[in-house]
């Protein structure tokens, strides 16, 4: 007797339980792959509007003036939101002239870096779902193999004369979650990886500029403090 052995016709086939596996993989990848689209745009426009803000900020452009043409954005992110926080705090500060310029170097700072906390949290969004994705999605599929492979041999014992041709689309549909347990982790593993490190990178960016403006703060602060004298 012919079996149908395409891959429609197995997942048609597959008890529940294993449909139901299969249909979770499939969505955990639909939702991993838009995510991975998804965090390649964040990243690409982080990395961006770093190189063009550091641009601006190093061109020895007065800071008063940068600080009027940023502050009045709307979605301010990255390192033009890190650079809003520590010098709105410098010129509010600023006009306190009883405070050290320690003082207001370090509360300015600790605003940069409440501003660089929040920054790291929208950088991380995502990832952990790419990774639970990349750990979990094998185990799954696996699962789903071993329960129709279970059922598969069950089913022997029902039959008088055990064939290869008995058990094949059994365990033909079972093997099927676990490819699909693997295709929806590699992906996302991959993704996690080269993500995890890119938002290292755009992360010790923003804190090498919060340690390099921190510094500028206090050179002006010392000039002012020197010209008053």
């Amino acid at each position: 007797m012919q079996v149908d052995l395409s891959i429609y016709h197995l997942i048609a086939g597959a008890s529940l339980l294993v449909q139901l596996v299969m249909l979770l993989l499939l969505a955990a990848s639909i939702v991993s792959w838009t995510m991975i689209v998804s965090k390649w745009k964040i990243l690409k426009d982080a990395r961006e509007a770093a190189d063009q803000f550091e641009d601006r900020f190093w061109s020895g452009s007065d800071l008063a003036k940068l600080y009027d043409q940023v502050r009045v954005k709307e979605d301010l992110s990255g390192m033009e939101h890190i650079f809003v926080a520590g010098f709105k705090e410098y010129v509010r500060l600023h006009r306190q002239h009883r405070l050290s310029t320690m003082s207001i170097a370090d509360t300015a700072q600790r605003s940069m870096k409440v501003a660089l906390s929040r920054e790291v949290d929208a950088l991380e969004h995502y990832m952990s779902f790419l990774a639970t994705v990349g750990s979990t999605s094998p185990y799954i599929g696996l699962f789903g193999t071993v329960w129709g492979i279970m059922n598969s041999f069950r089913g022997l014992s029902n039959v008088q004369q055990a064939t290869l041709s008995a058990v094949a689309p059994g365990i033909a549909e079972a093997l099927i979650a676990t490819a699909m347990g693997l295709f929806a982790a590699i992906p996302a593993v991959i993704a996690y990886n080269h993500y995890s490190n890119d938002v290292e990178r755009l992360v010790n960016r923003y804190d090498n500029f919060v340690e390099e403006f921190t510094a500028l703060l206090q050179r002006q602060v010392l000039a002012r403090d020197e010209a008053a004298a």
